[in-house]
């Protein structure tokens, strides 16, 4: 098993069974406030869909069907497949105040509201007009989403990570670590203590000898 899927599972939170997923990361601190430890919430209902039949990614341009900003589009920058949410960059926002005190009533900040996955449609590359998608396999046998009133390709986009790295296109520079170093065994468990390893490798020779203990 890889490090990352170790330290994966090593991160993962354990959630209660009545859980109601949002818009913060679970196990954060703002998920902790709405989701505080033993309270039970009322479950939501969300209609299920399969993770092959699911065809909307991070980076992909969609226009929305719904609400104030209909007929707009933008990129989708979060997707929650729990609540089959998406988050498009810009639309459908709201404003909240943040840092609120007795004093100060805080500063008012734009925050985008999530959108159903039936409110918003991808949009076609051909006539960058919202479009129907469905899944087939090409030639080579990739699964890959297909306009249906185009027949033009929709590849999934190459979103970036939190930390601005794209892993398809990542070039490793003079400072990165190579993989064959990554995976050299540099050092071998040894039943020694640090002091005992020190001693042997600067050739130090211990003529001391412990005195007789008892115990009663």
């Amino acid at each position: 098993m890889r490090l990352s899927a170790l330290l994966a599972l090593a991160s993962k939170v354990t959630l209660p069974p009545h859980y109601r997923y949002g818009m913060s990361r679970p196990g954060s601190l703002a998920d902790k406030r709405k989701n505080p430890p033993g309270t039970r919430r009322r479950p939501v209902a969300v209609e299920p869909i399969s993770d092959e039949d699911w065809h909307l990614f991070c980076g992909d341009r969609v226009e929305v069907l719904e609400g104030k900003d209909a007929g707009k589009q933008g990129k989708v920058v979060q997707v929650i497949r729990q609540r089959n949410w998406v988050v498009v960059e810009g639309l459908n926002t709201h404003f909240r105040y943040i840092r609120q005190t007795k004093d100060d009533r805080g500063t008012m900040v734009p925050s985008e509201a999530p959108l159903l996955h039936n409110q918003v449609k991808l949009v076609d590359p051909v006539d960058r007009k919202s479009t129907e998608v469905e899944w087939r396999f090409n030639e080579a046998g990739e699964r890959v989403r297909v306009s249906t009133r185009s027949g033009r390709i929709i590849p999934k986009p190459e979103f970036p990570r939190a930390d601005g790295i794209i892993p398809e296109t990542w070039i490793d520079g003079p400072k990165d670590t190579s993989v064959e170093d990554a995976l050299k065994r540099t050092y071998v468990p040894r039943l020694k203590t640090l002091e005992e390893e020190v001693m042997e490798a600067m050739g130090i020779q211990e003529t001391r000898r412990h005195r007789k203990v008892y115990w009663y």
